[in-house]
């Protein structure tokens, strides 16, 4: 009989079948799809699945969904899990309603997830609870919470609970940047956005700067340990500061998660509470659709420098740490398109990366940029020191797959490259773009100012912006006039290679206006 083998399940997981009897409590009161199995006791899929199959013909589907038979639920009473202890911060988040649909419409809106970065969207009730949670632990008035990463809007859940936070938000998804900037904007919320790739570094804004760091990572060991070494040189005190992590793992796979808590020892950090299962997600089966929240004192300050950090964190995509990245026929092509001057060798392939300018002194640049999940081809642009380079990324590249991707990332950098965008080479999986200097002489004074902005995207824009209005116009502006025609403006203090692309768009026709009255 089927209650025989399901008996036998139960007691094969011993202490563990708690989780196994919520599943089928599930499925004696209603109809579940196997998403709801797995989510709402955080089970994972597999262990689900081997419930359903001891259940058998005691089970009934209606397309994606199951239940018992309500003929044969009484034989499964035996199996109830009974009363569940109830999580007062769950309960909290349901007297929350106002603050819930705020969230809800947020994440209606969202960009869609790139797999490529290991998006997972938590739910709306999760990120309502970490607010709820950071709220009533901590004393977040007037205190910096920054957000290393934030697909799942936990800024604008924080903002919603408690608007007198200061939120920074700092991620690799430029479209997600523009999302939690407008909202906070329309809500007049304390929120700013910056963008960085953790891997190649951050930017210098954001270093010592948060009173607490919250950050979801990638799931590998190498993620983890990434961003929880990026997020301990955010902290401003370590005494005082704190990392709040989510990590989640299956209990088929313990000897991953031993790794990944022992990458965070490395970094010193003591674990001050680890509550299980805090957060819930839409996906993400294989570890039960919830992850853990780590809460994590640093004992000591280990930067992570950009040469020690590896590219490869994710676990889908042309960055997981199973990637082999391109052939050597791609990278000879990327070499071989790249112009140059006549007398210069040909250049060697690059690593991404744009802490730093790269290629001073160099006549041009290839770079391998075959891993881009969107953002990295404008700034190794905007990072690049010599008039020449070519870069080699994916076919379907966001700047490559459309003619108004292409006019997009022309206007941004057209005072200083000319782009050729060579499709489908030298396969059909890449895409060489060509980047040839635009002669200064061919622009008026407003193209001169952006141009020097340009440049010098690594210098504080604020400084940056005076001396290009200064250079552009011959000196015929002193530095008191450039500093009152550019007049205030939020990202002064910030580098251009650090904004959101939505705000560099918008920055770009004011630089040149101010230099062309």
């Amino acid at each position: 009989m089927a209650t025989e083998l399901v008996r036998a399940l139960l007691a094969e997981r011993g202490p563990h079948a708690r989780k196994l009897r919520r599943v089928l409590d599930l499925l004696a009161t209603d109809w579940h799809t196997v998403a709801e199995l797995v989510r709402l006791p955080a089970v994972p899929r597999r262990t689900v699945q081997e419930v359903l199959t001891a259940v058998g013909d005691d089970l009934e589907a209606k397309g994606d969904r199951f239940r018992l038979a309500p003929a044969k639920a009484a034989g499964y009473a035996e199996f109830r899990a009974g009363d569940d202890l109830v999580d007062p911060v769950d309960a909290l988040v349901s007297r929350y309603t106002a603050q819930l649909r705020s969230v809800l419409a947020d994440i209606a809106d969202v960009p869609a997830p790139l797999a490529a970065l290991d998006h997972v969207q938590a739910t709306a009730e999760t990120a309502l609870k970490r607010a709820l949670w950071l709220d009533t632990t901590y004393d977040l008035a007037g205190r910096t919470l920054l957000c290393l990463g934030d697909h799942d809007l936990t800024s604008l859940a924080v903002c919603a609970v408690n608007p007198e936070v200061e939120v920074v938000v700092v991620d690799v998804d430029d479209r997600l940047l523009e999302h939690i900037a407008r909202r906070a904007a329309e809500r007049g919320w304390p929120v700013r956005t910056v963008h960085a790739d953790f891997r190649f570094g951050l930017p210098p804004a954001v270093l010592e700067s948060a009173d607490l760091v919250f950050s979801d990572p990638p799931y590998t060991p190498e993620g983890m340990g990434l961003f929880a070494g990026r997020a301990v040189e955010c902290l401003a005190d370590l005494g005082r500061g704190r990392v709040l992590l989510a990590y989640g793992f299956s209990d088929r796979t313990p000897a991953l998660g031993l790794k990944v808590q022992q990458e965070l020892q490395r970094l010193g950090l003591v674990f001050e509470a680890i509550l299980p299962a805090f957060h819930r997600f839409d996906g993400a089966q294989a570890i039960g659709s919830a992850a853990d929240l780590y809460v994590c004192r640093p004992t000591s300050r280990r930067s992570v420098s950009p040469a020690a950090a590896k590219t490869a964190i994710y676990t889908h995509g042309p960055q997981s740490v199973e990637a082999t990245g391109p052939g050597s026929t791609a990278l000879a092509a990327l070499v071989d398109l790249a112009p140059r001057p006549e007398s210069s060798p040909p250049p060697k392939p690059r690593a991404p990366g744009w802490a730093e300018p790269i290629g001073k002194g160099a006549a041009s640049l290839a770079v391998d940029l075959s891993g881009d999940p969107g953002p990295w081809l404008l700034r190794t642009l905007l990072a690049c020191s010599p008039g020449r380079m070519a870069a080699l990324v994916p076919n379907n590249h966001p700047n490559v797959a459309s003619a108004a991707g292409q006019q997009e990332l022309r206007s941004l950098v057209d005072t200083r490259f000319a782009l050729r965008f060579q499709r489908s080479t030298p396969d059909g999986k890449h895409c060489v773009v060509v980047a040839d200097q635009v002669l200064a002489g061919t622009l008026d004074v407003g193209g001169l100012a952006v141009r020097e902005v340009l440049m010098r995207a690594h210098g504080k824009l604020g400084n940056v912006w005076r001396e290009a209005l200064i250079t552009a116009t011959r000196g015929a502006m002193t530095k008191r006039e450039a500093r009152e025609r550019i007049g205030e403006h939020d990202d002064l203090e910030l580098r251009l290679i650090d904004l959101p692309r939505h705000r560099i768009a918008e920055l770009l026709p004011l630089i040149r206006e101010s230099a062309s009255h």
